[in-house]
């Protein structure tokens, strides 16, 4: 009912930037929280940023002062800037998304991205 397809992964040197997109569709009704998640083998998946669907956002220690996390509600698309790139910040990114959806009932669900790769070198 609700697909989420991200793009803007790569390869970039450190101290490079990158910048992510993910798009929702499907028969949305509204979004609340939208995120970016990302992982590394061997580790859990770990809370990038978020947003809310009133713009406060939130971001891991890790990226704080780095990355920013912004959406564009019309277009159902959250973005994820990605300036000063270290090469531990290489991961399969995820976005995610809290959507109320029209099934046969305004439905909420938890929808999540294919996942983009990211690589930073050093």
């Amino acid at each position: 009912q609700v697909q989420l397809v991200e793009s803007g992964g790569g390869l970039v040197q450190a101290g490079g930037s990158l910048r992510l997109s993910c798009a929702a569709s499907g028969r949305i009704f509204s979004i609340n929280d939208m995120c970016w998640y990302r992982q590394v083998p061997g580790k859990q998946r770990e809370l990038v940023a978020k947003i809310t669907s009133g713009g406060s956002t939130n971001y891991a220690d890790s990226v704080k002062g780095r990355f920013t996390i912004s959406r564009d509600n019309a277009k159902n698309t959250v973005y994820l800037q990605m300036n000063s790139l270290k090469p531990e910040d290489t991961a399969v990114y995820y976005c995610n998304a809290e959507v109320l959806y029209r099934g046969g009932l305004y439905t909420w669900g938890d929808f999540w991205g294919q996942g983009t790769q990211v690589t930073v070198s050093s």
